[in-house]
């Protein structure tokens, strides 16, 4: 007899991009699909040091059970580590550590949605999200972007016409989209938030990757300007892309019942974060050597963001049709079909494995209307004779 699975796996499926990594192990391929850091840029030394400190001077709670809430240790890092990007009166008890951004995103979806509830997401937006929201049974609307990020008078009419549980938005070079959402436009949100009384979810892995000026705000450190926004905000962090991955440490603010909610389904889920990873950054934020690191994975993403763009422009010409990122891991692009040049981004997808470069076609990224012309690349694993070699290639598929 087979087995019974759940009824909820039916509304989602395997990650294309998880199936297209299965087509990266040729040899010679370049990838610009994942969106990972670049592992050189790990600063082996310095976690090698916090991972010894950890256990030269507190070995009984770096390798013992946690409280859930997180490694107070690193809480209080954490708490100091947003309020140097203007997050001025958050405190330790304000947030919940996690393991990666990624389960915050999920306790979110047990916390608040019911089986047919309305999400409003951006579109495109981060795929895993997408997932993660209608494995709980979320019915997801999309609002449209633009360079600018989320287009905010699109939003409010998708708010008032569904009343969503929440809104979810990554408004700081967001995944796949690279794009910057606008100061002004992020007031506006947290003026919507108030108005309409809607959580808004702000994903903020990358917003510590830019290559020129700071970006606005995050909506967290924002809500300060907008009176009553803040409760109106759950704001999840990630060591992920600014120090390592592997570490697996993520955080979430948000209203106190809510963080008391996501901290009860966090015991039935993993009990807490590892403790040796949470003591390890802990220590490593103390180091005072994040500064420096920021420095040198911004200015080297930077020259490849840069050099991306000039092999675009110099070798697709016409053909492709997008902004060049100011911070992030990704460019996203979109297929013009000038000059009677493939326009389907799939199509393209499977011509350019054939010669030997690979990339992530956009429509995935949609929840609802998928443009089939947009495409993302990811800049972060690659030198730029990498980059300009594998444009060079992409000219060919196309």
């Amino acid at each position: 007899m087979p087995l019974q699975f759940a009824t909820r796996l039916n509304n989602v499926e395997t990650s294309a991009i998880r199936e297209l990594f299965k087509l990266l192990g040729k040899p010679g391929i370049i990838s610009f699909a994942g969106g990972f850091p670049d592992s050189a840029m790990f600063d082996v030394e310095g976690l090698r040091e916090a991972s010894q400190r950890a256990l030269a001077e507190e070995a009984g709670g770096a390798l013992q059970y946690g409280a859930t809430e997180g490694y107070e240790p690193l809480r209080t890092q954490l708490a100091a580590f947003e309020r140097n990007k203007g997050v001025a009166d958050i405190e330790p008890q304000d947030l919940i550590v996690t393991t990666g951004s990624q389960q915050a995103l999920d306790l979110l979806g047990k916390t608040m949605i019911s089986e047919g509830d309305k999400v409003i997401v951006e579109g495109p937006t981060f795929l895993a999200t997408i997932q993660c929201f209608r494995l709980y049974g979320a019915d997801i609307e999309s609002a449209p972007i633009d360079a600018h990020g989320v287009q905010v008078d699109k939003l409010e009419q998708l708010i008032v016409q569904h009343r969503p549980k929440f809104v979810y938005l990554i408004p700081t070079f967001g995944n796949p989209s690279g794009a910057l959402l606008s100061l002004e436009r992020r007031r506006k949100i947290l003026e919507l938030a108030v108005k309409y009384q809607v959580l808004i979810v702000e994903d903020d892995p990358y917003g510590d990757l830019y290559f020129g000026e700071a970006p606005p705000p995050s909506l967290l450190a924002l809500s300060q300007e907008v009176p009553g926004s803040r409760e109106w905000i759950a704001h999840c962090g990630s060591m992920s892309k600014v120090l390592s991955p592997g570490l697996r440490v993520g955080w979430l603010v948000a209203q106190p019942e809510l963080l008391a909610k996501a901290t009860m389904c966090k015991q039935f889920s993993d009990a807490h974060t590892s403790t040796f990873a949470q003591a390890t950054a802990a220590q490593y934020l103390k180091s005072g050597r994040m500064p420096d690191t920021l420095k040198t994975v911004r200015r080297k993403y930077g020259e490849r963001a840069h050099a991306m763009a000039q092999a675009l422009k110099r070798e697709l010409g016409d053909a492709i049709a997008f902004t060049e990122p100011q911070g992030g891991l990704f460019f996203w692009a979109r297929l013009t079909g000038a000059g009677g040049k493939i326009k389907d981004a799939s199509v393209f997808a499977k011509r350019a494995i054939e010669q030997n470069v690979a990339f992530v076609p956009g429509a995935p990224f949609f929840a609802k209307e998928p443009d089939a012309a947009t495409l993302r690349l990811s800049f972060a694993t690659a030198g730029v004779d990498k980059i300009e070699e594998g444009i060079a290639r992409l000219a060919k598929a196309l």
